[in-house]
């Protein structure tokens, strides 16, 4: 319980609430003295210890519940009630179904419901890894639900009963399970929202405060003023310095190695299987990696500040190799190299941009296709490859094949896109196509989320 308050305490810190040292050992003692049974004395407990100022309790109360509720209502069970014959037609009926349709009806008729794993498995799927507030938490809730069949599920539930009819279930009985079903379904959905709701929370409060300043940080790049602009310019030194110390940390804590359990059990056979020495896995602690820039001019400014980044944790890297893609791919690796960051980066963007037309030419299938035939032994299986870009290909052949071999060649393909999920899909973007093949997918519409992004890539060996 210490550790879920812990957790509790940055989620309040990361909302905006200001939460001291003190006041986090108050909560931890006030748990000691008056425990955890009674839940609304360990609510008012935690509410008297951790908020000093009337406007923070609705934060807090909006967060309890996510940090130390059931989870939400449970779910009753249907079956308890049916005879053994109705039971055995209502499993007949379900199996009747297919799909996730099918493993929605299970849950609301058995009343066991979806495991915490398979819920956030669920979110992960639906986007909560993207989200970062209430409201584009609401929107990964309702991409969570479609998933898990609710958006047919009422032609399901009609077709459930049409069948139990045939099977000669009487109408009270089937009445009665509707009305069990339709209770399950709002406390599921109740479930869900929290999940979600907790998953956001955890998120922004696990997050590396210390490259999160200013208010500008989080401003989306594309409503940047030049003025602006500017500030973060001169912010992405003292992020490097930041993201290098955590760089550092890492490797400190790292530098002995995971521990090999298969080496050790080898190592330790001449004695009997006692484990007198131990064997660690040696970790390559700084990452090689591939950039892909998307440098079309709907990505200038966040093209930009990844340039500046990777250019200035080039040190923090065991190798790096840099392209630029519009119509095509070009390797801008030479371009990157020694001059200062500012200089370099203005080279880059000035080589793509001193061409001609630059409207509707971006082409990251036929781009992906020329790294194929010039650059793909900078590729192998120590490799992280970053993709920035939005994803947008203006209807030109996706070339989803390629992506899918570049995936299975490198360690790691990870992508960042500075638009929101909810315009994955739309128009001419083929990210929902492209995120699948992904390990792993960044939003990045702001400086914060680029730097946070970033410090991930030196955290992959």
């Amino acid at each position: 319980m210490d550790d879920r308050i812990i957790d509790f305490v940055r989620g309040l810190r990361a909302a905006g609430l200001r939460v001291s040292v003190s006041e986090s050992i108050d909560a931890l003692h006030a748990v000691d003295v008056l425990g955890i049974q009674d839940k609304e004395l360990f609510r008012g407990s935690m509410r008297a210890t951790l908020i000093k100022d009337a406007e923070d309790i609705q934060v807090f109360e909006e967060l309890f519940p996510l940090f130390f509720g059931s989870g939400g209502p449970s779910l009753q069970n249907a079956l308890e009630d049916m005879s053994a014959d109705e039971q055995d037609m209502l499993q007949a009926a379900l199996q009747a179904l297919s799909g996730r349709v099918q493993d929605l009806m299970d849950w609301l008729t058995s009343g066991e419901g979806p495991s915490k794993e398979e819920l956030e498995e669920l979110a992960r799927q639906s986007g909560a890894n993207w989200a970062d507030n209430a409201q584009e938490g609401r929107w990964v809730t309702r991409r969570m639900l479609q998933r898990m069949g609710f958006s047919h599920l009422e032609d399901q539930i009609q077709r459930l009963v049409q069948a139990l009819q045939e099977m000669g279930m009487s109408q009270e009985s089937i009445e009665k399970l509707l009305g069990i079903v339709e209770a399950n379904r709002d406390a599921l959905e109740e479930q869900v929202a929290q999940q979600v709701g907790r998953q956001i929370a955890e998120q922004r409060a696990n997050r590396p405060k210390d490259i999160h300043g200013s208010d500008l940080m989080h401003k989306p790049f594309q409503s940047l003023t030049e003025e602006e602009a500017n500030i973060l310019r001169r912010e992405v030194q003292r992020l490097v310095t930041q993201l290098r110390s955590r760089a550092a940390l890492r490797r400190k804590r790292g530098k002995r190695g995971r521990f090999d359990s298969k080496g050790t059990i080898r190592a330790n056979q001449r004695y009997g299987g006692v484990p007198i020495q131990l064997k660690f896995k040696k970790r390559k602690l700084k990452p090689s990696l591939v950039l892909i820039c998307d440098t079309s001019r709907s990505m200038l400014s966040v093209a930009e500040f990844m340039l500046r980044l990777t250019y200035e944790l080039q040190d923090q890297v065991a190798k790096t190799r840099s392209f630029g893609f519009y119509s095509d791919m070009e390797d801008i690796s030479l371009l990157l190299v020694g001059s200062r960051s500012s200089e370099a980066v203005e080279v880059v963007l000035d080589s793509f941009y001193n061409r001609g037309p630059h409207h509707y030419a971006t082409d990251f299938g036929g781009s992906l296709n020329t790294f194929f035939k010039s650059w793909l032994d900078s590729v192998d299986g120590r490799t992280t490859v970053v993709v920035l870009g939005d994803g947008r290909n203006n209807y030109n052949p996706p070339r989803l094949d390629l992506m899918k071999q570049l995936q299975r060649r490198a360690r790691r393909l990870v992508w960042l896109n500075p638009e929101h999920p909810r315009q994955w899909g739309s128009g001419d973007s083929d990210m929902l196509e492209y995120a699948p093949v992904c390990d792993a997918v960044h939003v990045v519409r702001n400086l914060a989320q680029l730097a946070t992004a970033v410090d991930k890539l030196m955290a992959y060996s």
